[in-house]
C-alpha cells in the first residue's frame, strides 16, 4: 500500500512539475519572445535594438545568476543613461519568475 501511495504521489509531483515548466514556456512566449525571440539568442527587431544577450551562449548562462535574472525581471532593467530596456514584470508571482529564469536556462547549448 505504501508503495502504491509513493508512486501515486509521484506521478502528481511529475505532472505538477509538468505544468510548471509549460506555464512558464507560455508566459515567456506571450512575455518575452518580442525582445528576446523564441529561441533565446535575442535576434528579434526588439532585442537587437534593445541588445539583448543570447542565451543559447554557455558563457552569457555562466555570467548570469539567477539572483539577477530574477531581479532584472522583478524591477525592470535600465541602461547607464537612466533609460528602460525592460520594463518590470507586472502581476507575476516569485513561482512565476523562477519558472521564467528556469525556462531561459533550457536555451544553453
Amino acid at each position: 500500500m505504501k508503495k502504491i501511495l509513493m508512486l501515486g504521489l509521484a506521478v502528481v509531483a511529475m505532472a505538477a512539475w509538468s505544468a510548471r515548466g509549460e506555464d512558464a514556456k507560455a508566459l515567456y512566449e506571450q512575455s518575452c519572445t518580442k525582445c528576446h525571440g523564441a529561441d533565446g539568442k535575442g535576434q528579434t527587431k526588439m532585442g537587437q535594438k534593445l541588445g539583448c544577450k543570447d542565451y543559447t551562449d554557455a558563457k552569457v548562462q555562466g555570467d548570469l545568476t539567477d539572483a539577477a535574472a530574477t531581479k532584472a525581471i522583478k524591477d525592470g532593467l535600465k541602461d547607464k543613461e537612466d533609460k528602460t530596456l525592460m520594463k518590470p514584470a507586472e502581476d507575476l508571482s516569485d513561482a512565476d519568475i523562477k519558472g521564467l529564469v528556469s525556462y531561459m536556462r533550457t536555451f544553453k547549448k
